[in-house]
């Protein structure tokens, strides 16, 4: 509610039971208590489906290209610590199979395929010299 607005006599209930719950210690002991709020970066979600998407997540549902981009970040992991060619080699398919399938998934996917070019040629080149 805009600072300065009238309350309502529901918002003026509702922040009253909240203040004597606050006194009484009742938000003391919860869970989290004293730790940051952990927001989800949901920016490349059009706005129109992020609610959506946000309830089937908070019911372990996961849309396809979120899994896919999880998925390539846990590659990019284990390739980054990974010193072997053989398996190198191995998480490298795997990581140009899963950007494929983002691009072809089409949602906001365009920018995450061009870091991940860019990425690329940046390690080419360093392991080039």
């Amino acid at each position: 509610m805009p600072r300065g607005a009238p309350m309502s006599l529901l918002d003026q209930l509702a922040e009253a039971r909240i203040q004597k719950a606050q006194q009484e210690g009742a938000f003391d002991d919860l869970p989290g208590r004293g730790k940051p709020i952990e927001l989800d970066d949901d920016s490349m979600i059009p706005e129109a489906l992020r609610a959506g998407y946000r309830l089937l997540k908070n019911a372990g549902y996961l849309p396809p290209e979120l899994q896919l981009q999880r998925e390539i970040r846990e590659v990019e992991d284990l390739l980054a610590q990974t010193q072997e060619a053989a398996e190198r080699s191995v998480f490298e398919k795997r990581l140009r199979l899963l950007r494929a399938r983002l691009g072809e998934s089409g949602r906001g996917a365009s920018r995450l395929l061009e870091l991940g070019r860019y990425h690329d040629r940046l390690r080419e080149k360093w392991e080039g010299d």
